[in-house]
């Protein structure tokens, strides 16, 4: 094994454009190619991701040069970023991929799991709220030190209170006490206050229905107004949509090299499901892209809520009118019961070592769903929202 098995190729773009990385060099994901100083991506915009052997790449630039990041076939060390960064706001996105081979066994077809649970803060949402509050600051909808307010079932919450702490604003985290305790108690520990409503009549603890959300809602917008405070609003905000359209879609077909035929997720705001659905589509077309939601609160499938209380946190909540997912054109609506979830998310503990949460689980479920179907044979692509981590109080892992 070399002693040192990390190289920095410089080469010319004139020369070497679109080549193939060199024989005997895996290419790693570039979190960061820019030394301190010098002109570089902001804002979210994706730095750029190489795989080794795809038929075009998506490169970082500076000036004339790839910089492409090498690791020797026969290393036994992971890769590791080119330079430390200013915050951990810079480590967010560009997560690993991987197929699930043994959990789909001898099904025909395979599914590619990007791992969003991996994030500083465990979930996909740390996307959504960096992009929320740069673009807050930049537009000037948000002074110094102005506090921020966000209903939550926990992720965006925990996603806002590491942004939150890192440029200075105080935060508020609203939550549904039919949110997990690990939830609240690790936005509480990142520096945020964190404020839990009562659950509406009839509802399951340890499950958030859209009554529940409803309540959180107007609690929220209570303490927006009371505070003064700058309300980032995850359900509307355009910045939630483009955080998944710039990084997780892009970052997904340049993993996987545009070799997929199907994304499917579970919706909670709808804004990674618009985003990479978005991202995708203008790839190609006829990558087909599904919404997952509750068996017995598929609002969205136009069936209404007839079991709105249901195990799976951080969707599901009954709302058939998302304003991200409007005009986005989806091939279709699965369904999976919280039962489905729960097996799936263990099977990945237990399978594949993906720790995760229920949403995972309802992913996975509907993924298996269409290999066993429609898509026999095809590539399936979905992420992995969240840890699971954040459901050891719950039946998850009972």
């Amino acid at each position: 094994m070399p002693a040192n098995p990390y190289r920095l190729a410089e080469l010319d773009l004139g020369s070497r454009r679109g080549d193939d990385p060199p024989k005997g060099c895996l290419v790693t994901p570039l979190l960061s190619c820019f030394p301190a100083g010098s002109s570089r991506p902001s804002r979210g915009l994706w730095c750029g991701m190489i795989a080794s052997g795809s038929p075009s790449h998506e490169v970082p630039r500076q000036g004339n040069l790839i910089l492409w990041f090498m690791r020797m076939h026969d290393s036994a060390t992971a890769p590791l970023p080119i330079a430390v960064q200013d915050s951990v706001l810079e480590v967010i996105g560009a997560t690993p991929m991987v197929r699930l081979s043994r959990l789909t066994g001898v099904l025909s077809g395979s599914i590619v799991a990007k791992l969003e649970y991996l994030n500083p803060g465990g979930s996909k949402k740390d996307r959504v709220a960096k992009r929320i509050i740069e673009d807050a600051e930049i537009l000037g909808r948000l002074a110094p030190g102005q506090s921020v307010v966000e209903l939550t079932s926990g992720n965006t919450g925990a996603g806002l209170a590491i942004a939150c702490a890192v440029t200075g604003h105080p935060f508020v985290a609203v939550l549904s006490k039919g949110s997990s305790a690990e939830r609240a108690r690790m936005i509480a520990a990142l520096g945020a206050e964190v404020v839990l409503v009562d659950q509406a009549p009839g509802s399951v603890p340890g499950q958030v229905s859209g009554a529940d959300m409803r309540l959180v809602e107007a609690e929220a917008e209570r303490i927006t107004e009371q505070r003064g405070a700058f309300r980032s609003d995850q359900f509307a905000n355009p910045g939630n949509v483009e955080s998944h359209y710039r990084g997780t879609g892009q970052e997904i077909w340049a993993q996987t090299g545009g070799r997929l035929d199907a994304f499917v997720d579970f919706v909670g705001t709808g804004g990674c499901l618009a985003g990479v659905s978005r991202a995708l589509k203008e790839r190609r077309p006829s990558i087909k892209c599904f919404a997952v939601e509750p068996e017995g609160a598929a609002a969205l499938a136009g069936q209404g809520a007839t079991r709105p209380n249901h195990p799976i946190q951080g969707g599901g909540f009954g709302r058939p009118d998302l304003a991200h997912l409007q005009g986005v054109p989806l091939d279709g609506y699965l369904q999976v019961t919280g039962e489905q979830a729960r097996t799936a998310a263990r099977r990945l503990a237990k399978r594949e070592g993906i720790f995760a949460g229920f949403s995972a689980g309802a992913n996975v479920a509907a993924a298996l769903q269409l290999l066993e179907s429609e898509l026999k044979g095809a590539i399936v692509a979905v992420v992995i929202p969240d840890s699971g981590l954040k459901y050891l109080s719950t039946d998850l892992w009972e």
